[in-house]
C-alpha cells in the first residue's frame, strides 16, 4: 500500500544467497505483461526499454531489492513482477521472479454532517440530513448515521451516493438521512464512513438536536 502522490516501496523478496555480484544479474520490474517499469542490466540502469510512464520515477536499492516508484498515483495500481537474471556460461537464466501489488491510499476528508433544510425544528417533525466526504481512494464500503438519546443509540445504513472524478480518479460519497425529531430528548447524530477492514472508519463531529 502506498498513499497517492508518495514513494511507493516493492519488494523483490531476493535474498541472493550465492552472493552473485551484481555484474553477473540482470534485474528489471514489469508491471503486468508489457511494461517494463524498470532495468538493471549487469550492473548498469538502463532506459531504452521502459515505459514511458515510468522514466525518471523509479530507483533500485539493490541492497534491499526494493523498486522505489515515485510519486504514486491511482493509474500505477496493479500487479508487478520483479525477475532476475544469471548471466551463467553466457546466457542468461531466470533464477528469482516475485510479484506485488500496489494498491494506493488517499484520505478522505472528515465527513461532515449538514442541514437540508432551514427553519425552526419542531417535535416529531422530520429532520433531512446528509453526510458528506471527498477526494479519497479507494472506493469506501458505506456510511452509517448513529442516533443516540438518553441511554439508547440506532444505527441507520441508507444508500450511499458514490461519485468518481473522470481525471483525478478520487471519489466523493454522501448518505441522506430523514429522522423524526424528538420530544424533549436531546439527541446526539453522527454518521461514520467505513474505509474498509484495514483502512478503519472515519467520524463526523456528532449534531446535536
Amino acid at each position: 500500500k502506498s498513499f497517492l502522490n508518495h514513494t511507493a516501496y516493492l519488494s523483490c523478496y531476493f535474498s541472493n544467497s550465492q552472493k552473485t555480484d551484481i555484474k553477473d544479474l540482470r534485474v528489471f520490474w514489469q508491471k503486468g505483461a508489457d511494461e517494463v517499469v524498470h532495468e538493471v542490466y549487469y550492473g548498469q540502469e538502463i532506459h531504452d526499454n521502459l515505459s514511458p510512464k515510468y522514466i525518471n520515477r523509479t530507483k533500485m536499492d539493490m541492497d534491499k531489492w526494493t523498486l522505489q516508484l515515485l510519486n504514486a498515483g491511482i493509474v500505477d495500481e496493479g500487479p508487478y513482477t520483479c525477475i532476475i537474471q544469471h548471466r551463467d556460461k553466457g546466457s542468461p537464466k531466470v533464477i528469482h521472479t516475485s510479484e506485488c501489488l500496489l494498491h494506493i491510499i488517499a484520505n478522505y476528508s472528515q465527513p461532515e454532517i449538514a442541514r437540508l433544510h432551514t427553519g425552526e425544528l419542531k417535535p416529531s417533525e422530520y429532520l433531512n440530513l446528509s453526510c458528506s466526504s471527498s477526494g479519497g481512494y479507494p472506493e469506501p464500503k458505506e456510511i452509517t448515521w448513529l442516533i443516540s438519546h438518553e441511554n439508547t443509540t440506532r444505527s441507520r445504513t441508507p444508500h450511499m451516493d458514490v461519485s468518481q472524478d473522470a481525471v483525478t480518479k478520487l471519489y466523493n460519497v454522501t448518505s441522506k438521512l430523514n429522522v423524526t425529531v424528538p420530544t424533549n430528548t436531546p439527541t446526539n447524530i453522527t454518521c461514520l464512513l467505513h474505509l474498509g477492514q484495514q483502512l478503519g472508519s472515519l467520524v463526523s463531529e456528532p449534531l446535536g438536536i
